[in-house]
């Protein structure tokens, strides 16, 4: 894990390093017109604030995969064990593995997203990333397959048991009533744990913010008859930028100073960084932003 963060910090910081030389000789090559210089200070910070968002999301990635395999360890373990296998675990960490791939897949999709839009001129590092996420895919495939296999070989031998006889046939209507019991918990974990994580935004004119009732009288979310469909809906541990496509962008919503940064991209465009997740979405759960 340290060494691919190592690794990935190297790289990315080479990049910057050599597009950030080439930016300072055509700064110096040009006549100090303070538009076109504070033109080139915006790409140039655009492009160290996505190669710290890329290496975020790579990191998670790995840590999710980390985190799989100790769970599939785990229960590994427990399904060899001599004694009779710890059922309530098995459930626990299976249903965290399936969460977690899920999580890792939705994470590698934003991690595709980002390169497609990434303004990083270093093909170099920018072809080095695209196999890395390559990777992880052939990754999150195999892993599936192995908790496919695993899933199989834990019904195998719920069957095996089931085999052994009445006494152990009236046990096993017990224990299945209770691992009924046990999966119906974590599916209402994992529920709980999706809507947790779940927040909703939308960015508009405020012409089109009063049409659905989102904006009234110049207060945001006043009422509760505002139109939800009009949100987007998002996993607040994956999607920590958004693109305003506008030149003109201002949040209506309370978020906490320091958790997020509003800044310009190359076109001149404003761009959401929601730097830390848990503060900025710790007063609302939804985000309006008004642009022109």
């Amino acid at each position: 894990m340290k060494k691919l963060i190592f690794i990935l910090t190297a790289f990315c910081t080479l990049g910057l390093l050599s597009c950030n030389t080439k930016k300072e000789k055509e700064l110096e090559q040009v006549d100090p017109n303070a538009a076109t210089i504070d033109s080139l200070k915006q790409a140039l910070a655009q492009s160290q604030n996505e190669s710290s968002d890329l290496i975020e999301t790579l990191s998670l990635i790995q840590e999710g995969f980390d985190k799989i395999n100790e769970a599939q360890g785990r229960v590994s373990v427990e399904n060899r064990s001599g004694e009779g296998p710890n059922r309530q675990a098995i459930i626990e960490n299976m249903a965290f593995i399936q969460k977690t791939l899920k999580l890792n897949r939705e994470l590698i999709a934003n991690l595709q997203q980002q390169l497609r839009t990434s303004n990083q001129s270093d093909a170099r590092s920018k072809a080095k990333l695209e196999e890395m996420v390559e990777n992880f895919n052939k990754q999150l495939e195999e892993k599936t397959k192995e908790i496919e296999e695993l899933r199989a070989q834990l019904a195998a031998k719920d069957v095996k048991i089931a085999e052994q006889g009445e006494q152990i046939n009236s046990l096993n209507e017990n224990v299945s009533d209770l691992t009924k019991k046990n999966e119906e918990k974590a599916r209402k974990v994992e529920a709980q744990d999706k809507e947790l994580n779940t927040a909703y935004y939308v960015f508009g004119t405020k012409k089109e913010l009063r049409e659905q009732r989102i904006l009234n009288s110049g207060e945001v979310l006043k009422t509760n008859d505002f139109n939800k469909d009009y949100f987007t809906r998002i996993d607040l541990r994956v999607t920590k930028t958004i693109k305003l496509y506008s030149k003109s962008a201002k949040l209506m919503t309370n978020h906490p100073a320091g958790s997020y940064t509003l800044e310009k991209d190359a076109q001149g465009q404003y761009v959401l960084r929601i730097t830390d997740p848990q503060r900025f979405w710790s007063v609302s759960k939804y985000l309006v932003i008004t642009v022109k």
